[in-house]
Formats: C-alpha cells, sequence, structure tokens
C-alpha cells in the first residue's frame, strides 16, 4: 500500500509522534513518500532515513499513491486538496491540533487506523467542493475549496452591503461585516460560529449565512448546490476581502463574484468505528451533560 505523508508543522513536540507514527507504517509494509519540507525537516533531526521517497506536488502523487495522510488539523487537510484535485486520493486526517473534524483521528488511534486499512474496515465520503467561477484568476489554479467562500469587509469600517443573486433571480440585500457561502463540508466551520445549520457532508446543498447582519430578521438559507450565486458589494470603502477557506485576495467592489459547485470532489477515508454523527457529538460535546 503507497501512502503520501503530507504535514506542515514540524515541532520538537511533535517528533514523538511522528516517530511513533513511521515506524507503524514501516513495520506494517506500507510505502511511505514523505511531503518533501517534513522530509528535510524529519532528516535533518535523524529521525528518518535518506532512502524515503519525497514528493512536493500534484504530478508527483497522481497514479502513484493509494492514501493521502494529512497530520495536523483542519487547516493542513485543507492544503491537501491543491495536492491531490481531481486525482481522487483518498485522504485520511490525523489530528495533532485542536478542534479537528476533519482530521478526526487522534494520537491514541495510530494503530486503529492502520489496521482498518490494512482490513478495509472503513469506507470512503465524497465531499463537494465549491468553486470561485468569476474573478477567473484571484486565486489562480487554486480557485476551488472543500469549506467556504467569504466576502467580509477589510477593515474595521463600517458594514458592507452585498446583493445576492440565486441562478439570476435576486435574493436578498445583506447590510452586514459579509457573507458566508458554504459546502456541508463547511457547516461546522466558519458558518456554524456565525448561526449557520450543520449540514450532513452528503447533502447537495449550499448555505449562506450573513457575518453579523444588521437586520436580526435576516437569517441563513440553505439552497441546491447545483444554483449559481452571483454576488455584488457595495461600500464606503472600495476595496474588500474575499476568502477561500485558507486563501485571501483584496479585490475593488466594482467586481461580481461567481460562485458554483466544483465539477470534481474529494474522497475522505472515514473508519467504519466512525461517522460524521459520532464526529460532531464528540467535537461538540453533545449528551455530556449528565442533566439531559
Amino acid at each position: 500500500m503507497r501512502i503520501a505523508l503530507f504535514a506542515t508543522n514540524y515541532s520538537a513536540e511533535l517528533e514523538p509522534f511522528y516517530i511513533e507514527f513511521l515506524g507503524k507504517l514501516i513495520y506494517n509494509k506500507f510505502k511511505v513518500s514523505i511531503y518533501k519540507p517534513l522530509h528535510e525537516a524529519l532528516l535533518a533531526n535523524h529521525l528518518i532515513n535518506a532512502d524515503i521517497s519525497t514528493f512536493c506536488c500534484y504530478n508527483d502523487l497522481k497514479g502513484k499513491t493509494d492514501f493521502l495522510f494529512s497530520v495536523g488539523g483542519d487547516g493542513t487537510m485543507l492544503k491537501t486538496l491543491f495536492l491531490v484535485r481531481d486525482s481522487g486520493i483518498p485522504i485520511l486526517g490525523f489530528n495533532t491540533g485542536r478542534l479537528g473534524f476533519l482530521s478526526a483521528i487522534s494520537r491514541d488511534e495510530i494503530s486503529e487506523a492502520i489496521e482498518s486499512l490494512k482490513e478495509n474496515k472503513y469506507h470512503i465520503e465524497k465531499r463537494s467542493l465549491i468553486r470561485l467561477e468569476k474573478p477567473e484568476n484571484l486565486f489562480g489554479a487554486d480557485n476551488f475549496g472543500l469549506n467556504e467562500i467569504t466576502i467580509h469587509k477589510k477593515d474595521s469600517s463600517s458594514m458592507i452591503t452585498i446583493q445576492a443573486y440565486v441562478n439570476d433571480v435576486f435574493l436578498n440585500s445583506y447590510w452586514a461585516d459579509g457573507l458566508i457561502v458554504s459546502t456541508p463540508t463547511g457547516s461546522t466551520a466558519y458558518s456554524m460560529s456565525c448561526g449557520g445549520p450543520i449540514i450532513a457532508p452528503d447533502a447537495k446543498n449550499f448555505i449562506l449565512t450573513p457575518v453579523a447582519t444588521h437586520n436580526l430578521t435576516v437569517r441563513p438559507i440553505v439552497i441546491p448546490d447545483s444554483a449559481v450565486i452571483k454576488l455584488k458589494v457595495e461600500g464606503r470603502t472600495n476595496n474588500f476581502l474575499v476568502t477561500l477557506d485558507s486563501n485571501n485576495a483584496v479585490i475593488s467592489n466594482s467586481i461580481e463574484l461567481v460562485i458554483k459547485k466544483e465539477d470534481f470532489g474529494i474522497n475522505l477515508v472515514q473508519l467504519n468505528s466512525k461517522s460524521f454523527f459520532s464526529t460532531i457529538r464528540d467535537k461538540l460535546m453533545w449528551g455530556w451533560d449528565k442533566r439531559n
């Protein structure tokens, strides 16, 4: 089994984790390839041998990897999108960060995860992606994301007005600090912190969630992900902020945004012992109150 190991964070605190993790992969005869910057850090600290192969981009992985392991938090998992792209390589997230809705495998579950892969005790969850169709070159080739696209005021100035259209039909004029267009996967991210609903990952929807809206009657709305969303911004300043997962850019208010579902999705590995519902129960501590 060919495993690509991706992480963006190396620290002395994580050395015991990497020693245990890599040791178990090699013991189980997995063929391991390591993200080049991580490989250099591990090699410099004498944690691996120089003969372990490396990768750095999509072309290094496509057709050559069975699984990609993401080590870190959900932010690390989001960065794997640009490595796998449309290759269909399944991604499994190991959580060394904090909350971790996507990277749900904890440090003490390493052995269980490896055994589950060996014994085919897992299933693949297909996750839809969101695409910034226009402006075309704002994020170059990385114009798609797993969680959300957000429009936000650039600084501490007054609120902005966002005109939203769904399939060229006027939806609403949002007077707010910003607006989030979220995928089902992103429903447990920024959208949730702004009062948006949690949606099962296999739902075929987008969520439009306003950020600190001036009108309290304006609520999040769920629409089909087959819709094309157009956004126009007005405000006292000429520029505003657009984010696509962890990427961001400043654009002028003369530019119209067009958002749609990406033509391809990604595959996330889910162990048979876990589910989306068990993950949100655990992460959001549902049922922990013994009075219930």
